[in-house]
């Protein structure tokens, strides 16, 4: 037990000394204002760079598949919505305005959408066609997606996971533990403190990604209908605590709880 103690101790160390403190955006009127943790040798800049390649390669392989959708009236529906969110997301971090942003929606049975480091979104097609989307809880999706863009999410996973990495070496060589026991702590790392993390990442994301579709002029209440067709859709999934993404009810009661802070500037939006 003193082993692990001091082991979590010095993992900690590690990982505050290379990190620095930074609040990526703008609390916003849902209050989201957790002061995050980088590695300050992992720069915006290196990491953007890296998803751009990544992102490319993704297009590239659709293109060759046939499977990249640039001219349909689906592509076009995306690119108006996720234009009208972007166009708001300076309200929580000004330096966005800048961003080399980039729509494409891919022809996917995939019930999946993101928006990388540096605002590069993907839409999946699977994602409108089989919950049968409106606008507004596309827009929810996307708001959602943004979220994760403007708050670095990205890069805070990369640093966590570099500092746990320093971590786990460094205690598997004071400590001497063997392959069976590097191998628990592994797990215990994962499920005591990366998912959690990732569960908050995670929140923060719907309720910023909640405040982009209003101040867009979409109806909030769509990022309940959303989830609710979520979460028919994905029935067996694995339970809250051994997820990164909150239980569908966890989710549904804290945007419920955030749609009244919203709700004035959705019907400011509408005038």
């Amino acid at each position: 037990m003193r082993s692990t103690f001091v082991a979590s101790l010095l993992g900690a160390s590690i990982l505050l000394a290379g990190c620095q403190a930074v609040n990526t955006t703008s609390g916003g009127a849902v209050g989201v204002d957790r002061q995050q943790y980088m590695f300050s040798m992992l720069s915006t800049e290196q990491v953007n760079q890296m998803y751009a390649q990544s992102y490319q390669q993704t297009l590239s392989e659709a293109t060759t598949k046939g499977e990249l959708d640039k001219t349909s009236a689906k592509a076009k529906r995306i690119q108006v919505i996720a234009d009208r969110l972007i166009a708001q997301a300076p309200k929580f971090r000004p330096d966005a305005a800048q961003w080399n942003w980039e729509v494409n929606l891919i022809e996917s049975d995939e019930l999946n959408a993101n928006c990388g480091p540096g605002g590069k979104i993907i839409f999946y097609t699977g994602l409108m066609d089989k919950l049968q989307l409106t606008d507004a809880e596309i827009a929810a999706v996307l708001g959602h997606e943004i979220a994760h863009a403007l708050r670095e999410h990205g890069r805070e996973a990369m640093s966590k996971a570099y500092g746990v990495e320093m971590a786990r070496q460094g205690a598997g060589a004071l400590f001497g533990l063997g392959q069976g026991g590097m191998a628990l702590a592994d797990t215990v790392v994962n499920y005591a403190m990366t998912l959690p993390n990732s569960r908050a990442n995670e929140n923060e994301a719907d309720l910023i990604g909640l405040e982009l579709a209003a101040r867009a002029g979409y109806d909030p209440n769509a990022a309940i209908t959303l989830w609710n067709k979520m979460s028919q859709a994905s029935e067996g999934a694995p339970p809250e605590f051994m997820s990164t993404h909150p239980a569908s009810s966890s989710r549904i009661a804290s945007l419920q709880a955030a749609i009244p802070k919203v709700m004035p500037l959705y019907q400011a939006a509408k005038k």
